[in-house]
């Protein structure tokens, strides 16, 4: 077996490195930070923890199934797995509020009635009928196999089966989820609703096409999981998981080029301050490198964004480079980290979207010529209740979340709007906060070297293939690509999938077919 080496350790990247080291291969992580985990990072001070990155996992399958064809021990015997319910809270821009069961369509159902009024239930549930349609439409191509050669197909079809609607004499069929919304579902609140699961991926609904119904489906039919202790808790397993496979780990190492051979990549070459950082010996020095440390391999495995991919190799490296158009430009994520005094409220909901009461200026200040953080955001609210994220049970960690531009710069006046847009669903706040911190779209581009601290969202069909990823095999022949940037796109269960997809690859050959 051969020698490959793998650029980052974040989430696919270590996916992609156990799997691979089980199939016998040696397997080396050059990873430029201290620590592994890429977007999936903790922060801790005075007693309190906060995840910074995701703080939910949605289908877990994906890692039960990285752990089964890892390893002797379950996912379970790894991580605490918690089933959180209810799924979320929703306070909406006129005051409603309502509490959402979580895997329950008919819990969901006679909870929109109660709080939306009668027939609100009814509209959603049979819009998840089509969203699970949706779902099994686009279900393998876009999540379970590589991304097809003939990828203009999924660029072309829209798999959400919507309703006719007619006005004027005109009939009309939803094309983006934000006709889904005004037209099938009508009421503005589960439109919010709706549009809302879009924004969590800093997809806007105006120009999402409707194929993105997807995602609030898969968080009904597979429920919204926690990991005990934070999903930092996730990362370190799959971590000490590649260790137990004696997959090996540089920190500090910073890959400035892929060496390429007789046409095919043939390794990495350290810079300078990399090299230093991993006393591990290394190569020699490549000839007319600039003096950076060589690191033979047979394969290469990059989980970075494509223009750091392109920039290793001095040119455009991901298939499709051409062909899938260019992805619009990702925003990123503003999070505060606030400790409170004063316990958690018995029965609080795990997660709380507090909607804005101004969704066109919101989408106009994120999508918009002159992007910015918006006036009125949309905050979602997390209160984990886990006592390892606390002092004592006298206090609680909270996180509010804000998708926002990538590299927007925040102000004083940003952080105060969102807490006071936060007061909706934790009244009290302020005079419970004992401090905060502030992580923005340069904290993130710091921890994943992406630049502006853009967050991939999931491939998705239709829309003339601006939200396909590009494949996970490159021009290079020996070069692959794995993680959130590459198919099929963000999220941890796509990030996981995209380690499944590139050990397919590698281990089975170019006729690999996809995960069973």
């Amino acid at each position: 077996m051969g020698r490959i080496a793998v650029i980052g350790a974040g989430m696919g990247a270590m996916a992609t490195a156990a799997r691979l080291a089980v199939a016998g291969h040696r397997v080396v992580v050059y990873e430029r930070t201290e620590t592994y985990g890429g977007a999936v990072r903790r922060f801790e001070r005075d007693g309190f923890a906060f995840d910074t990155g995701p703080g939910l996992l949605p289908v877990p399958a994906v890692y039960r199934d990285l752990f089964v064809k890892t390893g002797k021990r379950p996912l379970e015997e790894c991580v605490e797995l918690v089933q959180v319910d209810p799924s979320a809270g929703h306070v909406f821009a006129d005051g409603t509020r309502v509490s959402l069961p979580n895997a329950s369509r008919a819990g969901v159902v006679a909870a929109l009635d109660e709080a939306l009024g009668d027939g609100a239930g009814a509209r959603w549930g049979d819009f998840l009928v089509r969203a699970r349609e949706a779902w099994d439409r686009a279900r393998r191509p876009l999540l379970e196999e590589p991304l097809w050669p003939n990828w203009t197909v999924l660029a072309e079809r829209e798999p959400y089966p919507s309703v006719a609607h007619r006005k004027l004499l005109r009939t009309r069929r939803a094309g983006t989820l934000a006709e889904v919304g005004a037209w099938e579902l009508r009421d503005p609140r589960l439109r919010a609703l709706l549009e809302s699961h879009a924004l969590t991926y800093g997809l806007d609904p105006r120009t999402t096409p409707a194929s993105a119904a997807v995602l609030p489906y898969m968080d009904h039919a597979f429920g919204t999981w926690y990991v005990r202790g934070g999903i930092r808790e996730l990362a370190r397993a799959v971590y000490e998981r590649c260790l137990e496979r004696r997959v090996e780990f540089r920190f500090g190492a910073t890959v400035g080029r892929i060496v390429e051979k007789d046409g095919r990549a043939a390794g990495v070459e350290l810079s300078r301050d990399g090299s230093a950082a991993v006393g591990t010996g290394g190569g020699p020095e490549s000839p007319g490198s600039g003096g950076g440390t060589f690191e033979e391999a047979d394969l290469v495995v990059a989980g970075v964004a494509p223009g750091a991919l392109d920039g290793l190799l001095g040119g455009a490296a991901l298939r499709g480079g051409d062909e899938v158009p260019p992805r619009p430009g990702a925003p990123s994520r503003l999070t505060l980290l606030l400790a409170l005094r004063g316990a958690r409220p018995a029965g609080t909901a795990h997660r709380t979207v507090v909607h804005s009461a101004d969704r066109d200026g919101e989408l106009d200040r994120l999508f918009g010529e002159r992007p910015g953080v918006p006036a009125a955001p949309t905050v979602v609210v997390a209160r984990p209740d886990d006592p390892a994220l606390v002092p004592d049970a006298e206090h609680e960690a909270v996180t509010l979340t804000v998708t926002v531009p990538s590299g927007a710069r925040v102000s004083g006046e940003d952080v105060e709007r969102v807490l006071g847009t936060a007061e909706r669903a934790l009244p009290g706040l302020r005079d419970r906060l004992l401090w905060h911190e502030v992580r923005t779209p340069a904290d993130i581009a710091a921890a994943t070297g992406v630049e502006g601290g853009a967050v991939p969202a999931p491939a998705l069909a239709a829309a003339g293939g601006r939200l396909l990823h590009p494949s996970n095999t490159t021009r290079i022949p020996g070069l692959f690509a794995a993680g959130g940037w590459a198919h099929p796109g963000g999220g941890l269960p796509h990030a996981g999938m995209s380690g499944a997809l590139v050990a397919g690859l590698i281990v089975e050959g170019p006729d690999f077919q996809g995960s069973q």
